[in-house]
């Protein structure tokens, strides 16, 4: 029952008692206060139902403008990887994620589960994010500067990238993230329109059209180079600051 139905029947119900109380006329003596508040009482409007609840800021208006890129991205044949590749990964996660990661290509297992980093790289994505982090994975939101594999895992091509970046672009605009991290040197060069290195970006915050953006090591590359995974946590532990709230980088 509503809550409105709930107030008019609780004011009948007091109104019967009331009158049930009365001499044998079937009326009571009141004093004229009384009278009107009873009478102001039967006349006063229900309760106003709860305003709705606001929207989410990202609508699903957002999540359809996403998936309409997908679709872009999966009909794609501007440069000669569509011919080799088994499927798009166009990215993977939540359209409301305050987090996002972007790597620089899919490898082999991503080509063929159509989801980002899901090889061993990607394994130990999953342990800075869950492990590190202390957030599920499925929390943050996972892409590619290309959204197909290069053969034999090669390193993206400038051209390919160059016709690959407007899908990120549109992306990222459309995800609205609170941080970036671009993980491995094509990500952060594509991004931040840079030739420098992981190890000279790394450190620092940058910024994307406004949004704060960190550099680290791409898994991948923390595979082969163990001792270098003390400088991606401190550059994790940086992001978690914002995500946080604790620290709000100015650009």
């Amino acid at each position: 029952m509503m809550e409105q139905d709930l107030f008019k029947q609780a004011i009948e119900e007091t109104c019967e008692l009331v009158r049930r109380a009365g001499n044998r006329r079937g009326m009571l003596s009141v004093s004229p206060e009384v009278a009107d508040l009873l009478q102001g009482l039967t006349q006063r409007p229900s309760p106003a139902a709860p305003a709705p609840r606001p929207e989410p800021l990202h609508s699903t208006a957002n999540t359809a403008s996403l998936e309409a890129l997908r679709e872009q991205v999966a009909a794609c044949t501007k440069c000669p990887l569509h011919a080799t590749r088994t499927q798009t990964v166009f990215g993977d996660g939540p359209h409301s994620a305050d987090m996002v990661f972007v790597g620089e290509a899919p490898g082999q297992e991503e080509d063929r589960q159509g989801l980002p980093f899901v090889g061993p790289a990607g394994q130990l994505l999953t342990d800075i994010i869950v492990k590190g982090m202390h957030l599920e994975r499925s929390q943050v939101y996972i892409c590619n500067v290309l959204k197909c594999r290069p053969p034999n895992n090669r390193d993206p091509l400038p051209e390919e990238k160059e016709v690959c970046e407007p899908y990120l672009v549109k992306q990222l605009e459309l995800l609205r993230p609170k941080v970036i991290c671009a993980l491995g040197g094509h990500a952060a060069q594509t991004l931040l329109k840079t030739e420098d290195s992981v190890g000279r970006l790394r450190g620092t915050w940058h910024f994307y059209h406004g949004i704060p953006l960190r550099v680290t090591y791409h898994p991948a590359y923390l595979l082969r180079n163990t001792k270098d995974k003390t400088k991606t946590w401190a550059d994790i532990q940086e992001i978690m600051r914002v995500l946080s709230g604790e620290v709000h980088p100015q650009p």
